[in-house]
């Protein structure tokens, strides 16, 4: 398949341009407006761009521009002003092509690849390219979300049909990664801020809350040298309170436990001078609505406060969902996803960040404070996926 772009000022100019070069058998397989031009990014004008195909086994030659209509040919010392009959004209004889089978199948792939290109078909049943079956086959793997596998397939197909058809399996991997990097680059990430004063972590029960916001602690502590305080909200657990007041301890930081609100205030009044404290909250099932709102009951959430989400990638991403749609009355900054050392499926960080709409702080990949802590970007996380990097 013989696959071209092409730029015109109009779709009539760029239909021209298809068939003087591919003849009046390609197919159109996308269109879409495009800005070209301008000075410094201003005075842009809009363009056509369209990407037409044609089988080179059934390519014909294009007429050429001296053919009317009525098959005969204008002799090019004619005018516009000229009388045709005063000119020698040639009768062309019709050319009458036979269908073929190969010609329908390849009509169909055609129209399957220009739904794919439209993002309105799935790639189940659609014929690709096996290279890049193969890397599909390998998100599949990775339980990356139907929607986005179909978005992508689509962008893969555009870049091997116009020109990357011998592409190797790297060349593929680096287009999903840039891919991925620009799905997710609209959204936040890495991690704390440093312009507001409470650090929160929230999620469910045995995904390591403590032990992260210890990592982050300690990042904080050593690296960017600031003065830091805990509060723990997780009074179901005699074991964390003792874990966070180990932690605190380690790093010579100051620790407060909080049963209810009036303890929270004390505790951040208290704490006024730091510059950052960190807030530990208790691992409940929060699929149940209730735990959601006893939270809520201790802590102040309209503080000046940055507040991430902890998911293990261990878990299910439909448990992942429910729990951050029980979340939807607090405002969740930035995911933290931790155990990426105990799978090799890391699909749900992008479906979630997708999905949600919302960025990563951090990746955890380990016990070991402060260690096992990696700040997230897109390109982390696109190299996570597509297993180009381990972190280990």
């Amino acid at each position: 398949m013989k696959v071209k772009k092409y730029t015109a000022s109009s779709m009539p100019e760029a239909m021209k341009l298809v068939r003087g070069e591919l003849g009046s058998d390609a197919v159109i397989l996308n269109s879409r407006v495009v800005q070209t031009g301008g000075f410094m990014g201003f005075f842009k004008k809009n363009s056509i761009e369209v990407i037409a195909a044609i089988d080179p086994d059934t390519e014909v030659s294009p007429k050429p521009a001296g053919i009317d209509k009525n098959d005969k040919y204008i002799h090019p010392a004619m005018n516009g002003n000229e009388s045709k009959k005063d000119s020698p004209t040639v009768r062309l004889k019709p050319i009458v092509e036979t269908p073929r089978k190969a010609d329908s199948d390849l009509l169909k792939e055609i129209s399957q690849l220009k739904e794919l290109l439209k993002g309105s078909a799935k790639t189940e049943g659609v014929s690709l390219p096996e290279p890049v079956s193969r890397q599909i086959q390998y998100l599949g793997d990775q339980e990356i979300d139907q929607v986005i596998i179909d978005e992508l397939a689509a962008v893969l197909l555009e870049k091997w049909y116009l020109g990357g058809a011998a592409a190797s399996d790297e060349e593929i991997t680096e287009w999903i990664a840039a891919a991925f990097e620009q799905r997710l680059s609209p959204l936040s990430f890495g991690g704390v801020t440093f312009t507001k004063k409470f650090v929160n972590v929230i999620g469910p029960t045995g995904v390591g809350k403590t032990t992260t916001l210890a990592k982050v602690a300690a990042d904080c502590v050593l690296k960017h040298q600031k003065k830091v305080a805990f509060i723990t909200t997780d009074t179901y657990r005699i074991a964390a309170i003792e874990q966070l007041k180990t932690y605190a301890k380690i790093l010579d930081v100051p620790i407060e436990v909080c049963y209810n609100m009036d303890d929270f205030k004390a505790a951040t009044d208290k704490f006024s001078e730091y510059d950052l404290v960190f807030i530990d909250t208790a691992g409940r099932n929060f699929r149940n609505q209730k735990y959601v709102n006893d939270l809520k009951s201790v802590i102040d959430f309209g503080k000046d406060m940055e507040t991430y989400l902890v998911l293990a990638l261990t878990s299910k991403q439909k448990d992942m969902e429910e729990i951050r749609k029980q979340f939807s009355l607090i405002h969740i900054d930035q995911f933290i996803f931790t155990k990426l050392d105990e799978t090799a499926i890391y699909g749900s960080m992008i479906n979630m960040a997708i999905k949600f709409s919302t960025g990563i702080a951090y990746l955890t990949n380990g016990q070991d404070v402060p260690d096992d802590l990696i700040e997230a970007n897109p390109e982390k996380i696109a190299n996570s996926i597509l297993g180009v990097s381990t972190y280990e």
